[in-house]
């Protein structure tokens, strides 16, 4: 038997095991949480896992289309960026998914000697964490963005509570101030 019919006849045994293995990285309150509640609304984290994986999957047995794989991977390590994981933790939940196949598999695969069809798949699941990686630091680095940028806005807020500088909008609606040419001239 191909080894992507074994893959469909265990779908949602694969997925739910691979799913329980990525719950498994949060701490255990909240990954009873994510596992138990099936509401989109009422468990975002949950719901994107649960949707990320069951995609992922199927773009993993029939080929990978990076457009379609990004935006899956994007909406479930957007999620672990925040969450502070490490690079190697956050990306770590792919592999997860090699373990499970082995676990699901192991029998079948060793009697169809499936192993090449095994080796394809699991290159496939090497890829994906190569871009997940990607995707998480680009995720960083806005993160990162958005925190300097609220830095800078805050010292720029007490600095002017402070009169410590003075708005060149001010300056160039107050003539008596001194205009916005003369500001630039002296720096």
């Amino acid at each position: 038997m191909k080894l992507k019919n074994l893959l469909n006849q265990k779908r949602s045994a694969i997925l739910k095991r691979w799913f329980d293995l990525i719950l498994e990285s949060y701490p255990a309150g909240a990954a009873q949480f994510f596992k138990n509640k099936k509401n989109r609304f009422a468990n975002p984290v949950g719901y994107t896992i649960s949707q990320g994986v069951e995609s992922l999957f199927d773009e993993i047995l029939h080929g990978i289309d990076t457009e379609k794989v990004s935006l899956f991977l994007d909406n479930i390590i957007r999620v672990r960026a925040i969450q502070d994981f490490t690079p190697s933790k956050a990306v770590s939940f792919i592999f997860l998914l090699k373990k499970v196949l082995r676990e699901e598999l192991d029998r079948e695969i060793q009697e169809n000697s499936n192993a090449e069809e095994l080796r394809t798949i699991e290159s496939r699941i090497d890829d994906l964490a190569l871009l997940a990686f990607d995707i998480f630091m680009k995720c960083r680095e806005k993160i990162y963005e958005l925190k300097a940028m609220q830095l800078n806005n805050q010292t720029y807020t007490l600095l002017k509570k402070a009169k410590l500088i003075v708005d060149l909008e001010e300056q160039e609606m107050d003539p008596a101030k001194g205009s916005v040419d003369n500001l630039k001239e002296m720096r």
